[in-house]
């Protein structure tokens, strides 16, 4: 089993001074935390993976394609592989796990 923190992460993430931390690499899957502070652009390209966000704190738009909507803490977003998507109008500070299958990367 492994256990992670929401905090522990957050902490690790901040100290690398880095938008994304992954944290967690197996066979079939890979996750991350992902933190965008209030204003901020997501420079995000499409990935060649599928991915689940799950909002863990904050308020933006995600767009995933041509559809748009609003998220917050709670929000669950699919993505599929390869559809260009981004979080933008970032209103409280961001905070998402990304989950990505097959591994990112």
């Amino acid at each position: 089993m492994k256990v992670f923190r929401l905090d522990d992460l957050e902490a690790e993430r901040a100290a690398n001074n880095g938008a994304y931390l992954s944290f967690l690499r197996e066979r079939n899957m890979s996750a991350g935390l992902y933190a965008l502070a209030a204003g901020d652009l997501d420079p995000q390209k499409p990935h060649a993976q599928d991915e689940i966000y799950l909002v863990v704190s904050g308020r933006a738009l995600i767009t995933v394609g041509e559809e748009t909507t609003q998220v917050a803490r709670g929000s669950v977003v699919f993505v599929p592989a390869r559809v260009p998507h981004r979080f933008h109008h970032v209103s409280e500070d961001l905070r998402v796990l990304v989950v990505f299958s097959p591994p990112e990367g």
